[in-house]
């Protein structure tokens, strides 16, 4: 039960991580990572959402009819979504403004929508836990990585404090939309060749 329970985990670390594996949840992905603090705060509000609605997906798996179970998950994210916005409009007002509009497009995110059709509705409390933590985490991590990467390369700073000298030419591309795609394209690339060798 351990060693399920891990592996729950750890699959959303790597194996199953949400931007380059699933690739799934690329809208935000790509919007909200110009720094470190949109991606990171976007990344805890996607694991509140995914550990919440795994955890009562699973609790109400057995009363929900398989004919609505749908509607019943969109609702269910919903709440957690409704939850986390009004959460982060009380104790984080500076960074819900600016995410913005992406923190409601959680519903429609595919991720916590995904994991519970994909997982919550066929498991128990604990392993969708699991699940959603580890998705979660790794998704987290994910927008958190691109984010660093190009905040340090667009505008020379790392959660809003300076790296480099006042000589340095911030590459204005990669805080740009296109560079969001050339960013996550090249993460996608190295991931790919790891996991190859691996």
């Amino acid at each position: 039960m351990a060693k399920t329970i891990t592996q729950e985990f750890t699959k959303g670390l790597w194996k199953e991580i949400p931007p380059f594996r699933l690739v799934l949840g690329l809208c935000p992905v790509l919007a909200v990572t110009k720094s470190v603090e949109n991606g990171f705060g976007m990344g805890v509000a996607v694991i509140f959402v995914l550990v919440g609605s795994n955890v009562l997906v699973s609790m109400l798996r057995k009363i929900i009819p398989s004919k609505v179970r749908i509607a019943c998950f969109i609702i269910v994210v919903a709440t957690f979504v409704t939850v986390v916005e009004l959460l982060m409009q009380a104790y984080t007002y500076p960074l819900f403004l600016k995410l913005g509009i992406f923190i409601p497009l959680i519903v429609v995110n595919c991720i916590p929508l995904g994991r519970a059709e994909a997982f919550a509705y066929k498991n128990g409390m604990i392993p969708s836990f699991a699940d959603g933590l580890g998705l979660g985490i790794g998704y987290a991590v994910s927008l958190t990585v691109l984010a660093a990467i190009r905040e340090v390369l667009g505008s020379g700073t790392f959660y809003g404090h300076t790296v480099f000298g006042p000589s340095f030419q911030p590459f204005n591309f990669m805080i740009e939309a296109p560079g969001a795609f050339v960013c996550l394209g090249l993460m996608l690339c190295v991931m790919n060749f790891i996991g190859k060798k691996g």
